[in-house]
């Protein structure tokens, strides 16, 4: 059957198997719901994904902190909580990143593309979809970032708005046995020389300097003429950072504080950081180096860092566009489109940024779209959780300033009592494991008593 034909349907449509689709098909299956998930890998392929797997990570293979003290710490806790399928699949396949949670991104899509295949309630079809569903069953669009121009231009008719589109770029990827460790040094920020889960690439000032002038001097990727950057705060190419100053880069991913290199005993005047890829650390990530500098440029100024002089790189840095919806004009508490409710939109598309929250999106579209196949009412998450905190921004954010936005702890309603940063940031994550808790078992069993 052609599910774009109107009618309804006992079952789950999700289009998009990146982390969002993953998880808000394996939730629906745990309510108990069938579930059709749709990828158009690898029939087509976007210009940033390689392997035919699903939930690819594309740019960084870290899903940051682990810290509960820390929004994506906290996030990630109730993502577990709740038995979400990226989480089990990140606990894992995890690879070394000191305090941040890192992993190796082959394992990762593995153990996703398993365990769904695997389900018995998922059917996975390999297939593109290019307009959006007339059928009235419950649809999550979980496409991307990178959603294909023909699903974007049928969601924009829909929704009878302009999307706004930022630019995104990937860090490069090093072969290790290709870095020269006679200069780089193996040290976690402040931990003891010679441990720790980072090698270090120093620099003293006259290499610094001359790394600068390469690096604000190179040839970047043109954008075409139509098209207007908006890069994402958060992930800055490295060549647009260093733009704003000289010593920018030196307060930023190139920080050399808690550093100290083996050969002068002393610290750097600046680093580059490089974090393993895999298990097997035969691969290394150039850590704050997203970037959109012409190919044989990276290949040329990147080689300029001490110890990476004869480095090959296994993936150089790319650029591609990211595509969402302004949110608080298009869905409402539940990530229904307001147009069309039965269609909802998870992951990057409906307005967050980042691995952890676009999961977080798919895990309560997933559950909120099996709630409407069994007929049962769906309650938004408390804004005192990280879940609910990214709901509210989704939809109580201004229209005209909306900008995609990672978890973090001004999102959250205030404290009645004030107190110091640290005991403050751990005071949110208490109050939002209390209530998400409680919200859980609503879910599960209609019974809650959610306090503020």
């Amino acid at each position: 059957m052609n599910f774009l034909t109107k009618g309804k349907q006992e079952q789950v449509l999700v289009i998009g198997g990146g982390l969002a689709g993953s998880e808000a098909a394996w939730q629906s299956a745990r309510q108990g719901v069938r579930v059709l998930l749709y990828e158009m890998k690898p029939i087509k392929f976007s210009p940033a994904h390689k392997n035919q797997g699903l939930a690819e990570l594309v740019c960084s293979n870290s899903l940051r902190s682990e810290n509960l003290a820390s929004a994506v710490g906290l996030l990630k806790e109730e993502l577990r909580q709740a038995g979400s399928l990226i989480m089990q699949a990140a606990d894992a396949t995890r690879v070394p990143a000191g305090k941040a949670h890192a992993v190796d991104r082959e394992l990762f899509s593995q153990y996703i593309t398993r365990k769904l295949e695997e389900h018995p309630l998922i059917s996975i079809v390999r297939r593109e979809i290019t307009e959006i569903p007339a059928e009235d069953s419950p649809v999550v669009l979980s496409t991307g970032p990178l959603t294909s121009d023909a699903l974007a231009n049928s969601l924009r008719e829909l929704i009878g708005t302009d999307f706004m589109a930022f630019y995104d770029s990937i860090a490069p990827i090093i072969a290790g046995d290709s870095i020269n460790m006679d200069i780089v040094f193996r040290q976690s920020r402040y931990g003891p020389e010679g441990e720790g889960d980072y090698l270090n690439c120093p620099m003293n000032q006259d290499e610094y300097h001359r790394f600068y002038e390469a690096l604000t001097a190179a040839e970047k990727v043109p954008l075409r003429s139509f098209e207007k950057p908006r890069y994402f705060e958060g992930c800055l190419p490295i060549e647009i950072m260093a733009e704003r100053g000289i010593d920018t880069l030196r307060y930023g991913p190139m920080k050399p504080v808690g550093l100290t290199d083996p050969r002068t005993g002393e610290q750097p005047y600046a680093v580059v950081q490089l974090r393993a890829e895999n298990r097997q650390e035969t691969m290394y990530n150039m850590v704050g180096f997203q970037t959109k500098l012409k190919y044989q440029e990276q290949d040329r100024i990147f080689r300029m860092v001490p110890g990476l002089e004869n480095a090959e790189f296994v993936r150089l840095g790319s650029i591609h566009r990211n595509t969402f919806v302004c949110a608080p004009l298009v869905i409402d508490k539940f990530l229904r489109l307001k147009v069309r409710p039965n269609i909802l939109l998870a992951g990057q598309l409906s307005g967050v940024e980042g691995y952890v929250e676009s999961t977080a999106m798919g895990l309560l579209a997933g559950i909120g779209a099996a709630k409407e196949i069994k007929g049962q009412a769906m309650q938004p998450p408390p804004a005192t959780t990280a879940h609910g905190a990214l709901i509210a921004h989704l939809t109580q954010a201004k229209p005209d300033i909306f900008q995609p936005m990672n978890v973090n702890f001004g999102l959250f309603p205030p404290l009645k009592k004030r107190m110091p940063k640290r005991k403050r940031y751990e005071a949110y994550s208490k109050r939002a494991l209390e209530n998400w808790s409680q919200y859980l078992k609503l879910i599960w069993t209609g019974e809650s008593s959610i306090s503020s």
